[in-house]
């Protein structure tokens, strides 16, 4: 069994779609980030940097005391290794995977993350951030449609990378980025929220969002601006 801990962000649905699409059995253990759920001491032991998502494996690869596994991009590579599917064993396909799966974790996440960021909660007047990280997202979302020109997925196959990067251009709407221009990116998006594992994802109560995950311009009080992105937020990890 997976213990799941999970928020209804891009990087908490793309380990959603790796257990459904591997049928790993898991519990979803749902956080509030804005009620500060994530900063509990206890969290601690499972993710030191108290960021959702995070697994503990009940059953770890070799046996043994359960297993705590943080960082999407750790847990997706954590989860193909123990199942053996969607990450190629020869060195180069695996090589390719994880060159796409690193580029979304170190690029296309945080660059549309400040752009969701500064669109959608920092308060104005955020003019030259909010354009800075468009012009960086539209131009990553051109890396990505000129890569699904020439391939029908990231890394040839469907993979890990495919799952890591969807969540995030599915909420391209939400970011402010239109998808028209790029209809290779489009096709891809169309194939890959066809496939059943993806719709079970999306469809567990357990996973249903807080709706200030969903509102177009999110209002935050002080307390939960500074749970999320505040004092907090820094307080959960100073020592001593």
């Amino acid at each position: 069994m997976i213990d799941l801990h999970f928020c209804p962000t891009p990087n908490g649905w793309k380990i959603v779609i790796m257990l459904e699409e591997t049928g790993l059995p898991y519990n979803v253990i749902p956080y509030d980030i804005f009620q500060g759920e994530h900063l509990k001491p206890e969290f601690a032991a499972i993710n030191p940097n108290h960021k959702i998502p995070a697994i503990v494996d009940q059953d770890p690869i070799g046996g043994g005391a359960p297993f705590p596994v943080f960082e999407s991009g750790a847990i997706l590579i954590y989860l193909a290794e123990k199942t053996g599917q969607f990450m190629p064993s020869d060195p180069l396909g695996r090589s390719l995977v994880l060159q796409w799966l690193v580029w979304q974790v170190a690029g296309l996440g945080p660059m549309y993350g400040q752009l969701n960021h500064f669109g959608r909660y920092a308060p104005p007047p955020q003019e030259y951030a909010h354009t800075r990280y468009l012009k960086e997202s539209e131009r990553l979302t051109q890396v990505l449609e000129n890569r699904l020109r020439v391939s029908e997925f990231l890394a040839g196959e469907y993979s890990i990378a495919d799952m890591a990067v969807l969540p995030w251009v599915m909420g391209t709407k939400m970011f402010g980025i239109d998808l028209e221009q790029f209809p290779s990116v489009t096709r891809w998006l169309q194939t890959l929220s066809e496939r059943p594992a993806v719709q079970s994802a999306y469809s567990k109560k357990a996973t249903e969002p807080n709706p200030k995950y969903m509102q177009e311009k999110a209002k935050l009080n002080d307390e939960e601006w500074s749970n999320a992105f505040g004092e907090k937020q820094m307080a959960s990890v100073r020592v001593g």
